[in-house]
């Protein structure tokens, strides 16, 4: 797939604005370019922005109800009542309950946690999840990244005698659950400064509260920052504000002292020696978490988490990476079929969505699918499988448009939906799918922008070769940890050449291992075009072309860079063409 370039060309003002920032930070233009464009116009901002610090994390009593959780919490504690754990299966889920486990079991030894199961129970709030509260004497639950819609349960919960304290960061319904506190920066009457916590978070900030409160000095929640670190990138919340700060030291944290289930996976994923980054929680580590989840039971995963000795966590983490084989296996075969079925489509070229249903797919990788096909055809996507006659689905969007918003307006067919702007979950009766999926894609077509249905590559500068080195390199990783909000910025050169050696590689010769040579320096760089090997056989014709990129680390040649490659385009002035 080719993309549509935009590139983001400096005025005047820009350059001249982005030298003097320059010249203050010791930096090249082109960066302090990238820092003004990310609304960071002094140096003190540049320092904050370069060196995020905890001192500046948000008062976490500033958040809605969260004086009436942690004094919930402290009477919990006070009368020795049995307190349950309970979360998503996802990453985020699994990350916030294994936090906040870790965290209370250092001071308190009557508690538990639990991970619904999907296939048996679904998300959420689960009546097999209040009777095994019941059944081993929980008085309250702490439920994180889910709660905000389960109003029926929870109240079915509170008649029994089981309080819960609903962590979340989904968006609410008008009606909130009858709990004794609902933290979620989302609330309409909540004035929480920073709204894009991820589950994780919410949880990490409830536990900064109950510390702060018990006088429990902070660095004794330095060693959770790694599981925030995780679910920021996993959840692709942005990574921006508050989520940038626990993304940066979670990410130190990470590499420096891990705790021992995220140790084992990271030596299970062949990570360990190298720097790890918010890339390889995205699709490496992420996605192992996911996987027990998936395919099972994400139980499984927190148990690792949470494990403390590391031989029965490196266990652990095999069977998780077993898991994840599994499922990439189930997720290939449905992408094809989904696949195959979108190609048959003719209509699709003139429809603005895709939604699709298949009762034989499997519930856990339906979300993973969903991702891949909006990924494929640049289309806010739907996958439905069918479980008796309930059809269960993901939605996944575009940049731009708010796919929770269209999911709503179909609200009178749901049995029960929630999510954000880019992903959404959803269940409703099998014989209202075809209906689901004529007023979705009435609701695209009519509220969707052309130019969000086509695939664009935002370009931050143009640049040589020759303005690529270590200095560019080392400044430019400041900009870190990435993620949406503040995405790695992309490069573009003009008019280069395949330096003679470059050649396809991969399993299925699908990428491009190249060296390349511009036409105003001697320097070869390297790079690497994963899928685009359609491109070679122009490469090799030895005319110029044009490169959008990313610069990133060379694992393979310590202290080089290599660009990973984006887009190739035929150069438009190339008089050989």
């Amino acid at each position: 797939m080719h993309f549509k370039w935009n590139i983001n060309e400096a005025t005047p003002e820009e350059r001249q604005a982005a030298k003097e920032l320059g010249d203050k930070l010791s930096i090249s233009p082109i960066l302090a370019r990238l820092l003004i464009r990310r609304g960071i116009t002094t140096e003190s901002a540049a320092k904050r922005f370069f060196r995020p610090q905890l001192s500046d994390l948000i008062n976490p009593f500033l958040m809605k109800d969260m004086d009436l959780a942690v004094d919930r919490l402290n009477d919990a504690i006070g009368r020795k009542e049995r307190i349950l754990i309970y979360g998503d299966y996802d990453v985020d889920g699994c990350t916030a309950v294994a936090l906040v486990y870790k965290f209370l079991r250092q001071y308190y030894s009557n508690i538990d946690y639990y991970i619904p199961d999907r296939y048996d129970e679904g998300y959420g709030v689960s009546h097999k999840g209040i009777l095994y509260a019941k059944e081993t004497g929980v008085g309250l639950v702490i439920i994180l990244d889910c709660g905000i819609k389960a109003v029926e349960e929870i109240a079915k919960a509170k008649e029994i005698g089981i309080d819960f304290i609903i962590c979340d960061h989904h968006m609410p319904d008008e009606t909130l659950p009858p709990a004794k506190a609902i933290l979620n920066p989302k609330r309409p009457d909540d004035t929480y400064p920073f709204k894009d916590l991820c589950g994780c978070g919410v949880g990490f900030k409830f536990m900064q509260a109950f510390a702060k409160n018990n006088g429990i000095p902070f660095t004794r929640l330095i060693p959770l920052l790694d599981f925030c670190a995780v679910s920021i990138a996993a959840d692709l919340v942005p990574v921006t504000d508050e989520n940038r700060i626990l993304a940066y030291h979670g990410l130190r944290q990470l590499n420096q002292n891990p705790s021992i289930g995220l140790n084992a996976i990271i030596e299970i994923c062949g990570l360990r020696g190298r720097e790890l980054s918010m890339s390889d929680i995205v699709f490496k580590i992420g996605p192992r978490i996911n996987a027990s989840g998936r395919m099972d039971n994400g139980k499984a995963s927190v148990d690792l988490l949470v494990e403390r000795d590391l031989a029965t966590a490196l266990n652990e983490a095999k069977h998780i990476n077993e898991y994840n084989e599994q499922r990439k296996d189930v997720d290939r075969h449905m992408t094809e079929e989904a696949n195959q079925i979108v190609a048959r489509l003719e209509s699709l070229k003139h429809q603005s969505s895709i939604v699709l249903y298949d009762e034989n797919w499997k519930k856990g990788v339906i979300g993973i699918v969903a991702s891949r096909l909006t990924e494929i055809y640049f289309r806010p996507t739907v996958v439905l499988t069918r479980d008796n006659n309930v059809a269960t689905g993901s939605a996944r969007s575009v940049a731009g448009f708010d796919v929770y918003a269209a999911v709503k307006s179909c609200r009178d067919l749901l049995l029960n939906f929630g999510g954000h702007t880019y992903a959404a979950g959803l269940t409703l009766k099998w014989d209202n799918v075809k209906e689901f999926r004529k007023r979705f894609q009435s609701y695209v077509e009519e509220h969707i922008e052309p130019e969000q249905t086509e695939a664009v590559l935002e370009i931050d500068a143009v640049i040589d070769f020759k303005d690529i080195n270590r200095k560019l390199y080392g400044d430019l990783k400041k900009f870190a940890p990435f993620g949406p909000g503040n995405p790695k910025p992309v490069f573009r050169t003009d008019m280069v050449y395949d330096f003679g050696t470059s050649k396809v590689v991969g399993r299925e010769q699908e990428h491009i291992k190249l060296e390349l040579v511009d036409s105003k320096s001697n320097n070869v760089m390297n790079g690497i075009a994963f899928g685009q090997s359609a491109a070679a056989r122009y490469i090799k014709s030895r005319r110029s072309f044009d490169i959008a990129y990313t610069i990133e680390d060379n694992v393979f040649k310590h202290g080089a860079v290599q660009l990973q490659i984006e887009d190739i385009l035929p150069n438009e002035n190339d008089d050989s063409i």
